[in-house]
């Protein structure tokens, strides 16, 4: 359970893209609150990364807004982006260079005062003292995945975006990281939007979760009770019906 806050770290607000003759999301509206995880969850295609482009001011918007922090992204991008970080998978930290190294140099990028100090917080926090000196390229998946946490952790972020974070994990590592994202939120410090295909992972960790299809937000609500609404046994099988037959759950 959350802790109850009503603090609103993320408000998305009609945001719509389009290119050229194709609609990739439409009139999407969602918000996210302090100490609160968020599913956001669709199949391939569905709009998820361009959403998520949208929210880190990477792709701009055809219409609607996204506010971090009621601070608009788009008329004041630098400041909203400055209580915002993000992790994934794919989007590796140069692996050329220490994990200190690395936790410096995005701590100076980030505006982060008193650098030194804040990467030796984030070395005892994520339990990588031991691989300080050692160059990311040589860590396990799941010694990369908790620098890239620390990583997204060290400007102390409001909102925090993760993409498939536990992605390749063995189960052992993926309940880390897990443990860490909810033990952060259960201060109440800021809120996570995180996407995955793994189901009993997002019924795990998320206390509401949004379905994209086709660029629309198809359904909404709690992970553990959404699914007997639409005669699912489990998340799973709701996931795969809106992968296969969304307009079934349309019409309900």
């Amino acid at each position: 359970m959350y802790v109850m806050n009503t603090q609103t770290v993320l408000e998305v607000r009609g945001l719509t893209k389009n290119y050229e003759d194709a609609r990739a999301v439409e009139g999407v509206g969602f918000s996210v609150q302090a100490g609160e995880v968020v599913g956001l969850l669709g199949p391939n295609g569905a709009g998820k990364t361009t959403t998520i482009s949208m929210i880190l001011g990477v792709l701009e918007p055809t219409a609607g807004s996204v506010l971090i922090d009621g601070i608009n992204v788009q008329s004041d991008r630098q400041e909203a982006l400055g209580r915002t970080n993000f992790s994934a998978v794919y989007a590796q930290l140069p692996w050329n260079l220490t994990v200190y190294e690395n936790l410096y140099i995005f701590c100076l990028l980030y505006g982060v005062q008193n650098a030194r100090e804040r990467v030796r917080e984030l070395l005892r926090e994520f339990e990588l003292g031991k691989f300080a000196d050692i160059n990311c390229g040589r860590l396990s998946s799941g010694e990369q995945t908790r620098v890239h946490l620390a990583k997204a952790m060290s400007n102390k972020p409001r909102i925090l975006l993760l993409d498939e974070p536990t992605a390749s994990l063995d189960p052992s590592a993926a309940r880390i990281i897990r443990e860490k994202v909810r033990a952060w939120t259960a201060t109440g410090a800021g809120g996570v939007l995180w996407t995955s295909h793994n189901m009993h992972e997002v019924e795990t960790v998320c206390d509401r979760v949004l379905f994209l299809s086709r660029g629309k937000i198809l359904l909404e609500g709690d992970p553990k009770t959404l699914p007997r609404t639409y005669g699912k046994e489990n998340l799973e099988e709701l996931f795969i019906t809106i992968a296969r037959e969304p307009l079934s759950l349309e019409l309900e």
